[in-house]
């Protein structure tokens, strides 16, 4: 077995899958995809997952882009995503650190009005004084969307841009509060036809 060595490399990555509960999946998804701009990070689909890897912020505003261009199509969509940075370490696409943070997606992004039910969680792997950032952050949110506790999770109700924004604030919070490998899993809900439930 080779030794494994952490490098100091940022760069991001998430992998995600995008579930319209429409027989016209395939069409939802692939329209969705084809309006967002990919061009600031590794982007890679096989018959599980898609991988996107780069900055942080662009790792985001793509995910959030290819979410609410499916989610506005009306039909009930589920997003699922594990996002993760740190070691150990992802070196493979570093070009793409090089990129800006000018991002390509959210000035589109931010017309489309959706709300959302979603349940997040997040493992810092890697020390730091993570909790008091993660509480400090979860009552940021509470500005701008409803922040409940489940089981295993943290929910949050509200917009879509505002529920992402505020799990990218987090995120980049806590890495940089000392974390050396975070991860976060988000499951996200739009136009369900489901009455919301709460704690059970």
């Amino acid at each position: 077995m080779s030794n494994f060595v952490c490098e100091s490399n940022r760069i991001a990555g998430v992998s995600f899958s995008v579930h319209p509960m429409s027989d016209r999946f395939v069409e939802i998804i692939t329209t969705a995809i084809e309006h967002v701009d990919t061009s600031k990070v590794w982007i890679n689909t096989d018959d599980v997952t898609t991988l996107v890897r780069g900055r942080i912020t662009h790792v985001f505003d793509v995910t959030k882009a290819i979410f609410l261009q499916a989610a506005k199509s009306g039909v009930h969509v589920v997003f699922n995503a594990t996002y993760s940075v740190g070691c150990p370490g992802d070196t493979a696409g570093d070009v793409y650190m090089a990129e800006d943070d000018s991002t390509l997606n959210n000035q589109e992004s931010t017309q489309i009005k959706q709300e959302v039910a979603t349940k997040f969680a997040l493992y810092p792997l890697g020390g730091g004084d993570y909790m008091n950032t993660i509480y400090s952050q979860i009552e940021a949110m509470k500005q701008y969307v409803h922040v409940s506790g489940t089981h295993y999770a943290t929910r949050l109700d509200g917009d879509a841009n505002d529920v992402f924004n505020g799990l990218e604030k987090v995120f980049i919070e806590l890495e940089e509060g000392g974390s050396t490998h975070t991860v976060m899993t988000i499951t996200m809900s739009a136009n369900s036809p489901s009455v919301k439930g709460g704690n059970e």
